[in-house]
């Protein structure tokens, strides 16, 4: 099954964490908030994505249902 991702913008504090770890998936939005770029994530992706999300210290990535 398809790794899908989202960023709570309402959690995401800007440390860049999840761009760092994995900036083929993550990048800044407008309101210099991290987000997701691309959806679902591609399979060779997922290991580094996943890291991200464990990286995250606020806990914003979530898993999309």
């Amino acid at each position: 099954m398809a790794v899908r991702l989202y960023v709570d913008q309402d959690l995401c504090i800007s440390c860049g964490a999840c761009i760092g770890i994995c900036p083929d998936v993550f990048d800044w939005n407008d309101d210099e908030k991290a987000e997701v770029t691309v959806d679902p994530i591609p399979e060779d992706l997922e290991e580094e994505a996943r890291e991200a999300q464990e990286s995250c210290p606020t806990e914003a990535i979530k898993d999309k249902e």
